[in-house]
């Protein structure tokens, strides 16, 4: 099941954050952090990161979540603003670097399927 332009599925590899090529090897050294080359396949990685692209999204994505979810629950239960402060951080946190994972992984399938053979080894 592989998507049209070959490689893995787009979808499969952005969620799982696997290799755009053969969907097997991990794609990330740390916590956002390209690997230099896929360890299933070898194909370079570090050519296809996306830069800034993730964090945009990550800015539009978690940052209208996160304002429509202090609203409906401040205007629902009314809650202290100390309490916003200390319960918002940490989901939030925690979302953007789960959007930005999934979309630097999604920007990088997308750069691979459209420049086959330009950057591979």
């Amino acid at each position: 099941m592989t998507a049209s332009g070959g490689g893995a599925p787009l979808l499969q590899t952005a969620i799982l954050g696997r290799c755009p090529r053969c969907g097997r090897g991990p794609l990330y050294s740390g916590l956002l952090r390209f690997k230099p080359a896929c360890e299933s396949c070898g194909l370079p990685l570090t050519p296809y990161d996306g830069g800034d692209g993730a964090a945009v999204a990550g800015i539009f994505i978690v940052g209208a979540l996160a304002v429509i979810s202090v609203i409906v629950v401040d205007v629902k239960y009314q809650p202290p603003i100390w309490l916003h402060a200390v319960v918002w951080p940490l989901p939030v946190l925690a979302l953007a670097i789960w959007v930005m994972r999934v979309a630097k992984a999604a920007l990088a399938a997308a750069q691979w399927r459209h420049r086959q053979g330009e950057i591979e080894s």
